[in-house]
Parts: structure tokens; sequence; C-alpha cells
């Protein structure tokens, strides 16, 4: 008769086999863009070299490189390797309705509500909340608002970002006057986390008086505001310590989101169209104790040598002034607004001989191929290329404090490449091909730039080829 083991000797016997066997080897992705020209930014240009990547990542870079037998191999004769575009103030990926309750006045007014979400109309369809007075009632800010959280791959701009060679953005929330927190992310994946590279790029404010009722109504009103949000953060970080030194004789302070989300800004982006409104911003942050970053800028011409002795970094509005098309042409312009318009395209120029770093925005033009146009108009009037190549990868990567994830093309950061059949500011110049962490993006047919539907989902993203 035949013995039986009891099942739990049995399950242990395959317990100690399996411990024996070896592990499976591990899957691993190689690319190799072979015989390219390379221009990394951090580095002298290679003129005939090898990218290899290796699961998302640039595992080599350099004129020899040793490609593993398994790998897919794209012959680069006749293309330049760049590192992935960054625009460094975006909505793109983000929803283009703004995500934002009724907004009560501090006088009792009301903003008018934007279309929201689904799911965010549903919220604002619960009951109503007592509203405070006084300090806690804080018109316009968004502060817990996370650009992170409202991703949305579906997004149908992405693919026409993509196109232009951009494969990552900082993009911010926009609505109010303390409009949320940024995110750095890629501009592909399958899923929102994939897409987020860094949560934290900095808390976005505007002066946007109109709106309001009563208080802030007025540009210095908004900005005596911003003084009284961190002062009250400040109490609140304080009462905070001390209720965590003493919960038992120290009550406990109500949470406050409004708060909580300033406490926890790494830096602030401040709105500064001139020179003017740089020096109030300067000192405002100054006030704030928070580093900034300041974004407009187009009179960069005039700040520069300010803004150099200030040590702050700039985002550059490439959108420049221009007679609007239905202005009447009986109308004479101003010689300022002559100059303001001749000017601007000299920013760029003027921003980088000081030795000022800026990055670019792609804010208020109609498509992301226009970036590549104005900066080359700056090109023309004295712009350095490399300086304008590296406003638009490794200078906008420092600045949101990534460079050692992106930016350039270097060993150890992540595979965001752009593959072009020449110069990148050059008119005839086309994008063969973009890779996104490692994922390589074929150039898709222009659509209309269309909102996502309720799911998210906007009409064909483009979907990249997995190697």
């Amino acid at each position: 008769m035949r013995k039986k083991f009891p099942a739990t000797m049995l399950a242990a016997l395959a317990a100690v086999l399996l411990a024996w066997l070896p592990a499976p080897a591990e899957s691993v992705s190689w690319t190799a863009i072979r015989d390219a020209r390379i221009v990394p930014v951090n580095g002298p240009v290679i003129e005939k070299g090898t990218v290899l990547l290796r699961n998302g990542v640039i595992a080599a870079v350099g004129a020899q490189v040793d490609v593993p037998a398994s790998a897919w191999v794209i012959d680069g004769t006749g293309l330049t390797v760049y590192p992935g575009l960054i625009d460094a103030m975006s909505t793109w990926g983000l929803p283009q309705t703004a995500a934002a309750a009724q907004t009560a006045s501090a006088r009792g007014g009301q903003q008018q509500p934007q279309q929201q979400p689904p799911q965010q109309q549903a919220q604002a369809q619960q009951p109503a909340q007592a509203r405070s007075r006084g300090p806690l009632d804080r018109p316009g800010t968004f502060s817990w608002v996370k650009a992170a959280d409202l991703v949305q791959p579906g997004d149908a701009r992405l693919g026409q970002a993509r196109n232009a060679g951009f494969t990552t953005a900082a993009a911010f929330p926009r609505q109010g006057i303390v409009a949320g927190h940024g995110a750095v992310i890629n501009l592909g994946g399958k899923t929102a986390g994939e897409m987020v590279v860094a949560p934290d790029a900095g808390l976005y404010l505007a002066l946007r008086p109109s709106g309001y009722t009563g208080f802030p109504s007025t540009p210095m009103g908004i900005m005596a505001y911003f003084r009284q949000l961190w002062l009250d953060a400040e109490h609140y970080r304080q009462a905070l310590a001390l209720y965590a030194a003493d919960p038992v004789n120290i009550p406990r302070p109500p949470y406050d989101r409004a708060l909580e989300g300033i406490l926890g800004a790494k830096r602030v982006l401040l709105p500064a169209a001139d020179p003017v409104q740089m020096e109030r911003m300067l000192k405002l942050a100054a006030d704030l104790k928070t580093p900034a970053v300041l974004y407009g800028v187009v009179r960069g011409y005039e700040m520069a040598e300010r803004l150099k002795q200030s040590g702050t970094p700039v985002i550059l509005n490439v959108r420049w002034p221009t007679r609007e098309r239905d202005a009447d042409p009986e109308q004479r312009e101003s010689y300022r607004e002559l100059r303001i318009r001749d000017l601007a395209p000299t920013s760029p120029a003027a921003l980088a001989a000081a030795g000022v770093k800026f990055a670019v925005s792609s804010d208020g033009l109609e498509t992301p191929r226009a970036v590549l146009r104005a900066l080359k108009q700056s090109i023309d009037r004295g712009l350095k290329r490399e300086d304008a190549l590296r406003a638009l990868t490794l200078s906008a990567a420092e600045i949101f404090g990534v460079a050692d994830r992106l930016g350039s093309v270097e060993r150890g950061k992540i595979a965001n490449l752009v593959v072009a059949d020449g110069d990148l500011f050059d008119e005839k110049t086309r994008i063969r091909m973009v890779f996104i962490d490692g994922v390589r993006y074929l150039p898709e047919p222009e659509l209309p730039q269309t909102p996502p539907g309720p799911g998210g989902r906007g009409p064909t993203s483009g979907e990249g080829e997995e190697q």
C-alpha cells in the first residue's frame, strides 16, 4: 500500500525545491540609435555616435558604444538626436476647463462658477458648508489643487506637442489667483501616474482682479492678499508645532487645506511682464520668504541686468507682441508700442548675455511649433542656437529641480529624446520620432485642439511603440 505524505509536508518540500531553482532572467529592452549626430547640451556635439536606451533610461552615449546583440537598432545616418524639449509653463495634459468651485468674495459677492469636470460637479451638488468670514475667507485660492492629480493621458494636445519635439512640460492649473501646484509631466504614457516625473513644480500665482466685488479687486490688493496668506500660513505652522509639543495644554488647530497648500510650496511662480512689475514681484518674493521664478518677462531686454543681480530664474513667454489683426488701420501706434514690438524678440539674447537662467513657455501660442518659430526670430536677432536649445531643455530642468533626470542626453537620465533630420530651428527640419521614457512615438496627423471628453480621452492621442 502506497504511503501518503501530509499536505503540509508536500508544501514544505516544494518550497525548498523552488528556492534552489534559478530565478527567471530579467527582461531587458534595448534600443540603439546608431551613427547619428548627437547634441547632448551638457557637452560637445558628437558628430557620429550612438545612444543606447535600456528600459526607458539612457544607458550609454558616445562615439564608441557597445550595442547588445538583442538591441533594436535604428539607423541614425543623417539624423540628429537632441534631448526632449521641455515646455516650462503649460497646461498640456490638464483639463482645459478649470477645476474650480464657485468662489465667494471677501465682501459677500460671488465669482461666477466655471465649467467643471463631472466629479467636481458632483462635489458641488453636496450641501453647502457655512462660509467663513475674515482671514479664513480666501477668494480665488486653490493652493491645495495639484496638477499631478489632474493629468489626462488622452489630452489631444499631447500628440501635437510631441510632433514639435516636446516630451515634457511643467503643467500648472490656472484657476483663481492662487491656482495650485504644478507638476513636471512627460507627454506620453498609458496612465497618469506614469506621466508624472515630479509632482511639486511650484505654486502658480496670478494677478487676476476681475470677478471680485470686494477685496482683492486690484493688483496691489492681490499682492497684499498674498502677503496675508503667507503670514497666516506661518502662524498656522507655529500653532501646529506648539500643539505637537504640548497636546495636553495647547488646543489642536483646525485643519486648513489652503494654508497646508501654502506651506507645501517649494517655489512660487510670479508674473513679471515689465520692469515695474518685476521689482514688485522681487519684493513680494522676499516678503514671502519663498524661492521665486518670474514668468512673462517679454521685455527681458530691459530687465536682464536686474534679474542677474537678483539671481532669479525666468520663464520667458515667446508670444512676441504684434499688431492686432482687427486693429483700425487708421489708428497710429505710439513709439513705445512700436519699440516693445521691435525689441521683444531680443529678450532671449539679452538674458543669455547677462547670464540669467531662463526657460521658455508656449503660453498663448496657437501651436507648439510656434515656440520654435519664435525662437528662430530671436536667433535671427542675435540669440545663439545653443542658448536657445538649452532654454528648451537643461535650463528648464534646472529651474524645476529635475536636471538629474531630464534636460540632456546623458547616461542615467530618462530616455526622452528628439530625433530630427536637421537643425531643430530650421524651418525645413522635420521631427522623425521622439522617445518618452524609452517609448518611441512617430509623428501623427495634426488634429484640432479640442478639450478631452468627459472621460478624459480626446481624439486619438498617438500610442507609442514600446520596444
